[in-house]
């Protein structure tokens, strides 16, 4: 329980928001000010990160009971953040106490919600996998109503929203939760796999669905590195040093810009039990960089080895997991009982592997999104298998195919250079 004392200083020091469309030429600056609490600036970053915002900048800085970030924001076709309607609601929700994050603690339990039942999977990744899942969930006359699926490291993690076929509400029976979990499992299993698959239910009420699938990957442990894995030139740059004379460890992170990589990267962060104290993030034409000042939540800054490298193994795993060098599918369709499961099959039939998923149907209309490779991930997925693929589906389901081949890494005088709080602190390694 908070202590009432928390609470007063809270009333007395609402949230502020301010946005401001005029100081910056070619950016939404939002700045928020407000009593420090656990977790406050992942709530700030989710928030934007929700709205499908790309923060180009941020400044941030949360040393004792205050807490004031700045965000430089743009919507995903560059312009900046006019619309009324989402000003006045990044307003209200970040000026409001009631928004919440849930935590790891309490994010998983063994009810179904009201209207859907959100399953939880984890386990060893494999061609044919999602597929595998999709069939074993229609043999079951569960409708998947909405899904999100990343791979990573060879594992695979999961949130699968299903009711059932025919009352079109959540699934309640013992029995038959059961016998879900217990087919899935032993989809999930994978050959000779020293980890154990696993299949839990969330509980009712608000569930970010990202973060949720960052946690999961993370307590897989998919941050060990698999021999001979290989990410196509794409790993990222990060580094742990001392701040001795701050009594700060600071975090550097190079890598790659894309969408939701803040997001990630402070979501891990504030996982494992680290509070940002300071930081800047820059954004350039092909990179981004971020620079942190923490400590742990018990105020020690990292002092093992051991520490270290677990925090830059798990960063590091962090921004590869939405990171693939993929052909995306956009699929949009009438919604049907068993559609995902034919879809999953062509793509299996046709040799693709699914790296990365999202599932989701509104008003009778279903819109899924596939990030695909080849079976062996090391060349361009051939044109004549999409065409293949087109016509095996049929006429009524529109297929949109970009093919996103990404840029050479860049170069040190392309990338983005910025050590903003260089001039006030010294570290050191070791």
């Amino acid at each position: 329980m908070e202590d009432e004392y928390a609470k007063l200083i809270r009333r007395m020091n609402p949230p502020r928001v301010t946005i401001d469309n005029n100081s910056c030429a070619d950016a939404t600056v939002i700045q928020v000010e407000s009593v420090n609490k656990p977790g406050i600036l992942l709530e700030v970053v989710q928030v934007l990160t929700d709205l499908n915002l790309v923060i180009t900048k941020a400044y941030i800085s949360s040393d004792g009971r205050w807490f004031m970030d700045v965000f430089n924001v743009i919507h995903r076709n560059g312009n900046k953040v006019r619309d009324e309607g989402v000003i006045s609601y990044i307003k209200k929700i970040l000026e409001s106490d009631a928004f919440y994050v849930p935590s790891l603690e309490s994010s998983v339990g063994l009810k179904s919600s009201l209207d859907y039942t959100s399953i939880e999977l984890a386990g060893a990744d494999r061609p044919g996998l999602l597929s595998e899942v999709c069939a074993v969930l229609a043999d079951l006359s569960c409708n998947v109503v909405s899904a999100e699926i990343w791979t990573h490291n060879a594992r695979a993690a999961a949130v699968v929203n299903v009711t059932d076929e025919i009352m079109g509400c959540a699934i309640e029976d013992p029995e038959r939760l059961l016998t879900i979990k217990n087919r899935l499992c032993n989809v999930f299993k994978g050959n000779n796999d020293p980890k154990t698959a696993k299949m839990t239910l969330s509980p009712p009420g608000y569930m970010h669905r990202e973060r949720r699938l960052h946690q999961i990957m993370f307590a897989d442990r998919d941050y060990e590195k698999v021999e001979n894995e290989d990410i196509n030139g794409l790993k990222a740059e990060v580094s742990v040093l001392d701040c001795v004379e701050k009594d700060y460890t600071v975090i550097t992170m190079r890598c790659k810009d894309r969408p939701k990589l803040l997001f990630d990267t402070v979501c891990t962060i504030t996982d494992m039990q680290y509070v940002v104290y300071h930081g800047v993030v820059h954004t350039g034409k092909m990179e981004a960089y971020q620079e942190y000042y923490i400590r742990h939540v018990d105020g020690i800054r990292i002092n093992s080895e051991a520490e270290r490298e677990r925090v830059m193994k798990c960063l590091e795993a962090a921004i590869e997991r939405r990171t693939s060098e993929a052909l995306e599918l956009e699929l949009c369709a009438e919604d049907q009982v068993g559609l995902l499961s034919d879809i999953t099959r062509v793509f299996r039939e046709n040799s693709l592997c699914i790296k990365r998923a999202e599932i989701s149907t509104e008003n009778g209309k279903a819109k899924d999104i596939f990030y695909v490779t080849n079976t062996t991930g090391d060349s361009p997925v051939d044109p004549r298998t999409i065409d293949s693929i087109r016509k095996q589906i049929g006429q009524h389901t529109l297929l949109d195919v970009r093919w996103n081949l990404s840029p050479q890494k860049p170069t040190r005088e392309e990338t983005t250079m910025s050590y903003f709080f260089g001039h006030l602190f010294k570290f050191q390694t070791g």
